[in-house]
Order: C-alpha cells, then structure tokens, then sequence
C-alpha cells in the first residue's frame, strides 16, 4: 500500500526552514549580498583569466583582434626563456625570506611590544609605519639609499674613506637588497596580525605558568605561540601569496635590472608582456602565475590542515 504523505511533509518542512531563514534575515542577507559580490568577482577576476588564457594562444601586439594563433607557443618560450628561470628562482627566495626572516623577525617583535602600554604602543607605530607607506614609494626611497652618488650609503662609504658602492647596480648583491627591503615594508604587517592573537590568549594560563616558575622564554615558546597558531597560518599564506605578486617595489628601485637579474614572475611579465606590447606572451605568463598561486595555496591549506588536524 502506497502513501503520499511523505513528499508532502518533505515539502512543508522544506517551506518552513524557507520561512523560517526569510524570517530570520539569512536567506535576505544571501539575497542582497551575494550578486554583487558575484557580479563584481566575475567582472575583474574571472573574464580577465579568461582573456588572458585565451590570448596566450595568439602572438599578438594588443591592438585590434588577435588572428595569428600559436597554440602553445608562447608558454614553449616562455619555459625556455632563462630570465623566466631567473624570475621563478627569484620569487622563491622571497617566499623562503617571508617565512624564515620576515615572520619570526615579526613574531619575535610581537611578543614584546603585545602588552598594551603607552610605549608599546609607540613602538607598534614605528614598526607599522613602513607598512602603511606606498610601495612605490618606500623602492623610490630606498633606491636614494642605495645610491652609489648621492645616498646614504655613499655618505657611509666616503666618511670611512672607502670608494662608494653601487648596490643596485651589482648582480651580486641588487636582489638581497631587494629582499632587505621587503622585509622591512611588510614585517610591520605580519607584527600585527601576532599582536592581535597574542592580546587574545588567557591571562590566567600565563600567570599560572608564572607562579610555577615558567620564564618569558619558556612561556612564550609553550604557551603563546601554541595558541596563535592559526595566526601563524593565517600570516604565512599573506606572506607567500604577497611574494608572488611583488612588483611595485623592484620596478623603482631596479626595474629588473641589473642584466634582468633582480624580475620576479610579475616584473618579467610586466617586462616582456606589457612593456613590449608582447600580450599573447604577457598572457601566457600571467596563466603560468595564476596556476601557481593556486597550487601552492592549495598544497599551503592542505598542508596546514593536516597540522591543525593532528
């Protein structure tokens, strides 16, 4: 014997968690917020992947509509090119520079300046204030530092006695001033984010660990630093992702330069892309990036997961 009771009631619990979310504002909230967000994600992220993925199959100059196809030509040349090479190795140096200097040099900042206090408050400003200045001014500023005419390390160099020194236009030493730099722009940054964690750990664990004898070392090594690891994670995918996309510093200060020594994969691509009115090539290279950055944010959550997990 048959019933149809059952769809009937699946329906009406289905419209009563309808109701129920209208009522409550949700189902709302999604409605007004999400098309949007959508419209606006798939007009500046999504076409513009589109484009480039299809422009990487042409050689084409961007003017008028591209015609000459090329297949995979432009990625073949692109994986041949040894300044891509350069790029590519040195865009992983950044990455391995955020996380081994930049993050603990923020983190051991961190745990000093966290306590809220008028002068720790003063010093949070300090360390902050590189962060807040424009990319491309901070290259500008510092390329005047590395001058080897007029700049402060010329001043250093001629009141020791000894010849000047044109960092900048050094193969050997341009791209580790570089990352000097980027270490100082951006630790500010990741500080705050530890800041923000280190303020939110329980007082009571600290004073408990106090009062059994723990000092600051032992303190922050197994209590505070265990309890911002989410911090830690959140920290180190800005700082991986931010290396990826690096540009606005190195065009003032090197513009890749010396001898294309000093491009990172978004300098090369503005380099030989754009500057060149090379587009297909450009766009090949912005697919190459993209892929990339998704994949190692993929393996990094994947990665992190795993730890969270355990």
């Amino acid at each position: 014997m048959t019933t149809t009771t059952r769809p009937s009631v699946h329906k009406r619990g289905t419209t009563d968690r309808i109701k129920k979310n209208l009522v409550s504002g949700k189902l709302a909230a999604v409605l007004l917020l999400l098309p949007p967000a959508l419209i606006i994600f798939s007009l500046f992220v999504i076409l513009p992947l589109v484009d480039a993925a299809y422009y990487s199959g042409f050689s084409w100059n961007g003017y008028g509509s591209p015609s000459n196809f090329v297949g995979t030509e432009n990625y073949t040349r692109l994986l041949d090119h040894s300044i891509f090479h350069t790029a590519l190795w040195n865009t992983t140096k950044l990455i391995i520079v955020s996380l081994v200097i930049q993050m603990p040099l923020a983190l051991g900042l961190a745990l000093l300046v966290y306590k809220k206090t008028p002068t720790n408050t003063l010093f949070r400003l300090v360390f902050f204030l590189p962060y807040i200045l424009a990319e491309v001014a901070a290259g500008l500023i510092w390329s005047f530092v590395f001058d080897g005419d007029y700049g402060i390390t010329a001043t250093i160099f001629q009141s020791l006695g000894q010849e000047s020194v044109y960092v900048l236009a050094d193969r050997q030493w341009a791209f580790p001033a570089i990352m000097t730099v980027i270490v100082w722009k951006y630790f500010g940054f990741h500080m705050m984010i530890y800041i923000a964690a280190l303020q939110s750990v329980p007082k009571d664990l600290i004073e408990a660990a106090k009062l059994e004898g723990a000092k600051a070392r032992q303190i922050a090594l197994f209590i505070q630093i265990p309890m911002i690891k989410h911090a830690l994670v959140v920290s180190g995918f800005f700082a991986i992702i931010g290396s990826l996309q690096i540009f606005d510093i190195i065009i003032p200060m090197t513009n890749g330069g010396p001898s294309n020594s000093t491009h990172t994969i978004v300098t090369y691509l503005y380099t030989f892309g754009l500057s060149r009115l090379n587009i297909g090539f450009g766009s090949a290279a912005a697919v190459v990036l993209f892929v990339l950055a998704i994949g190692v944010a993929f393996f990094y959550q994947r990665a992190t997961g795993k730890e969270n997990k355990a």
